[in-house]
């Protein structure tokens, strides 16, 4: 037996299902090297994690969804040893109906057979051991021009460049909120010393009504 698939041979007993999607940053950037690369037979990664990194990315650059599958463990230390990456159409959905006997909605899975397998060799790097590229449903590429995949695509000169436009518009805003703020604070001001000299005509004209009323009691009085 190679000792390159001793490892793998430990753990044909051991087959198990995951549904698990997670991709650490280090997965991601052991992965970098190979993101412009179409996956063969005998691609070498440096983990699993930048396996999954490198598959996802491919998946949504052609346009299909990766979803991590079937795993196998070592029989001996229960080390991962083997990992399958499918389509998110693989397989076939159960149909599902509601009380009225309608099913619920559509079918995902449509049977497809892309995939790709990896398995760790007695070197440490995982492998890729067999692989499928074929699709039987149509790929949808989501548009680059999109506002994150923009952001991803400037270079550092065009962040520069965005950074400082952002930052003068912020300052405009900021200097017409201060304008603003100057002509609220003159209306409020016109609005108190209105009210100041409305209280003095009102205090003004109460004075000469009572005034008026007095002459007016000692003229009935004098009469």
């Amino acid at each position: 037996v190679n000792e390159n698939n001793k490892a793998t041979d430990d753990a044909e007993m051991v087959v198990e299902s995951s549904s698990g999607k997670e991709l650490t940053t280090n997965g991601v950037l052991e992965a970098e090297g190979h993101l412009n690369m179409e996956p063969y037979v005998g691609m070498e990664f440096e983990s699993e994690e930048a396996a999954k990194a490198y598959y996802s990315t491919y998946a949504t650059h052609l346009g299909f969804i990766m979803r991590v599958d079937a795993f196998r463990r070592s029989m001996r230390n229960g080390e991962l040893v083997w990992r399958r990456l499918v389509c998110n159409k693989e397989g076939f959905s159960k149909s599902r109906q509601s009380q009225s006997g309608k099913r619920k909605c559509r079918a995902i899975r449509e049977g497809c057979k892309a995939m790709i397998i990896v398995k760790k060799e007695q070197s440490g790097k995982w492998v890729v051991a067999k692989l499928v590229k074929e699709h039987n449903h149509p790929l949808i590429v989501k548009p680059v021009n999109t506002r994150k995949g923009a952001i991803l695509c400037q270079t550092p000169d065009d962040k520069d460049v965005k950074i400082r436009e952002l930052a003068a518009e912020l300052q405009k805003e900021r200097k017409r909120s201060a304008a603003l703020q100057e002509q609220l604070d003159m209306v409020l001001i016109d609005m108190e010393d209105h009210s100041e000299q409305l209280s003095k005509n009102i205090s003004d004209i109460v004075k000469s009504v009572k005034e008026l009323e007095s002459r007016k009691t000692v003229f009935q009085n004098g009469g």
